[in-house]
């Protein structure tokens, strides 16, 4: 696969121009996301297609279960603004208990754990979009 070395410039040009932190591009199978960190613009990850851009964002795991989300949509922490979070590192867990809501066309779609543990990471930061089978926790 070529990059377009002119998109990569030209998307952080327009990062510095309207002092965004993260700018992102998508066109056919190609999608391209520049963020910007420590005052310099870096590109986060470039991918042919979708099914390779999933594999590129999911870290290597050591130890731990991943859960994944279970459907596409927008991942949520808790279960209104403000309100306290299903899930937080280090706090215990039980398998079924809801440690998301992933919503999905107004719908809001509880996600349970698959298993007893602790939460050892929080992949997916509240309000973000999630893919079908994306890892969005870790437990141990």
């Amino acid at each position: 696969m070529k990059i377009d070395k002119n998109i990569i410039k030209e998307l952080t040009d327009y990062l510095n121009e309207f002092n965004l932190t993260e700018i992102e591009y998508t066109d056919k199978d190609t999608k391209i996301k520049v963020s910007k960190s420590n005052n310099a613009s870096q590109v986060v990850s470039v991918a042919s297609s979708a099914s390779t851009s999933t594999k590129e964002k999911s870290k290597t795991i050591s130890s731990g279960t991943e859960v994944k989300s279970p459907i596409i949509g927008t991942a949520y922490h808790a279960p209104e603004p403000g309100a306290k979070k299903f899930s937080e590192v280090g706090k215990k867990i039980k398998k079924g208990e809801t440690i998301m809501i992933v919503e999905a066309m107004k719908t809001m779609n509880h996600v349970p754990s698959t298993a007893d543990g602790i939460i050892k990471e929080i992949c997916v930061e509240d309000g973000q979009p999630v893919e079908y089978g994306q890892t969005i926790i870790i437990v141990e």
